[in-house]
């Protein structure tokens, strides 16, 4: 199942929780069949702060919430990766 948010919260420009379809997602959650969320927003300040403010209000309901992973992309070069990046793919990092 997924749900499709309109957009990213952006208070500069009054886009708020009710322009983007949280309380919708919200209300979908109230079932319990939902037993993980799995955010996938923009790598940006308005995508990092949308997936912040929607995980506060999820997990009080019991509902795991993760992010898809971000990083280097395959065929990338090193030499030409940010320092922020870097420290996403640093951080996602797993056993292999």
């Amino acid at each position: 199942m997924y749900h499709v948010l309109h957009g990213a919260l952006n208070p500069m420009e009054g886009v708020g929780i009710d322009d983007i379809r949280v309380r919708e997602l919200m209300s979908r959650l109230g079932d319990g069949q939902v037993t993980e969320v799995i955010l996938c927003t923009n790598p940006n300040t308005e995508g990092e702060t949308t997936a912040m403010y929607i995980a506060r209000y999820i997990k009080p309901l019991g509902v795991k919430v993760t992010r898809i992973a971000r990083g280097l992309p395959m065929g990338g070069d090193l030499e030409y990766v940010d320092e922020v990046t870097l420290a996403k793919a640093l951080e996602g990092r797993r056993e292999i």
